[in-house]
């Protein structure tokens, strides 16, 4: 018996030690590195945004207001939960870091999120090449890589070895042109093949700097290339970004079932934290090149035939379906699900070499597959955020 009230009392003490580090963490509004890191996991940071965006405690009761919130302790829901005492007297209040992050983003127009449920669908590659074209448009457009683990926007954007440079006003995007500035981690690393090995935490904190601390100026778009999936990095750019007005999510996939599945999750990751689906890009929509561009496997005598018998059949678009969409692709999946479908991009090589060399599209003559789908998925988009192209 003395052993059961000695158990209970260890465990009574765990649960409010747990708490109140908890609500310090909570309330401190800090992060740790690797070593005595504190992580909160992605489903309990979800969890976090249904709860008016207060973190909460593992062992809180369901419907918990958070220990943050104003009725944090004192709610119906605080009923018998072991950390009521310690959250009705723990610090309340708003990020303090919040109020910069406003100030930061009240200079930009419209806020873009680019997501995917899988990676290496060419979410990275639509991101780089909306932002090539809406800087074309003579929009201001700054892009914004949280991809913290796997940036790849250095590449493609042509900014490979370019560092970040601190003025009076902030930390100083990358340019590209002098209406397309870049900001992302892979500036900051000593080496282009250093890993970033982060909790996250410290994924939260240098988010948070990129939103508060870079200085971007007027900006008619923010497009924010996030890495595959629905992790911290979602969470944390979401919630920062909702304070200041965020239009919404555009969805890259692939037109198989293996990519829709994650897709789905990543639409009711949308659903869950009240961000709006802009639309749904299907990429490498079946492989599309002219017949000149194909290698023969007898090719000097097929190429050297055609030339002399029918020399217009090289100039013929040959099309063909690389991933399975018998079960209707991205079209019906938007269907089913009642959001937008923006349009398909056909897999083109020409599009890949202009990735791998960090130049737009639009710029490439020989891109005659794959700019005029992208450029009609951007006016789709231009037409649903009703914007008037310059």
């Amino acid at each position: 018996m003395l052993m059961n009230f000695c158990l209970d009392v260890v465990l009574d003490f765990v649960n409010k030690l747990s708490c109140l580090r908890f609500c310090v963490l909570s309330a401190n509004q800090r992060y740790m590195g690797e070593a005595g890191g504190f992580r909160v996991s992605s489903s309990e940071r979800v969890r976090e945004m249904e709860n008016g965006g207060y973190e909460v405690p593992e062992n809180a009761n369901e419907h918990c207001p958070g220990p943050q919130s104003e009725s944090a302790g004192k709610s119906d829901a605080c009923e018998g939960c072991p950390n009521q005492q310690i959250c009705a007297t723990a610090p309340k209040g708003p990020d303090p870091d919040l109020a910069a992050i406003i100030e930061r983003m009240a200079t930009v127009k419209h806020k873009i999120l680019v997501l995917s449920g899988k990676g290496g669908v060419g979410k990275s590659t639509f991101s780089a090449q909306l932002s090539f074209a809406l800087a074309a448009m003579d929009f201001q457009v700054g892009l914004l890589d949280i991809d913290i683990c796997g940036p790849s926007i250095p590449k493609m954007l042509g900014l490979e070895g370019q560092e970040i440079h601190q003025s009076n006003l902030g930390w100083s995007p990358v340019y590209v042109e002098s209406n397309l500035g870049v900001m992302s981690i892979g500036f900051m690393l000593p080496h282009p093949d250093e890993a970033v090995i982060w909790r996250g935490p410290r994924k939260n904190g240098i988010i948070k700097q990129f939103l508060k601390d870079v200085y971007w100026g007027e900006l008619d778009f923010l497009v924010v290339d996030a890495p595959p999936g629905t992790s911290d990095e979602h969470i944390s750019i979401v919630q920062f970004l909702q304070a200041t007005g965020i239009d919404g999510a555009i969805i890259v996939t692939t037109p198989q079932q293996v990519s829709l599945i994650d897709v789905r999750k990543e639409v009711s990751f949308c659903k869950k934290v009240g961000l709006q689906v802009l639309g749904v890009v299907e990429n490498m929509s079946g492989f599309c090149q002219p017949l000149s561009g194909f290698k023969f496997i007898r090719y000097f005598l097929t190429c050297a035939a055609m030339r002399e018998k029918c020399p217009e059949m090289l100039n013929l678009i040959a099309f063909s379906e690389v991933f399975d969409s018998s079960a209707g692709g991205g079209v019906k999946m938007c269907m089913d699900m009642g959001i937008p479908f923006l349009g398909k991009v056909p897999l083109d090589p020409q599009l890949c070499k202009a990735a791998e060399e960090g130049r737009s599209c639009f710029d490439d003559s020989k891109c005659q597959i794959s700019a005029p789908a992208l450029k009609t998925i951007i006016e789709k988009l231009l037409s649903q955020l009703e914007v008037s192209r310059i």
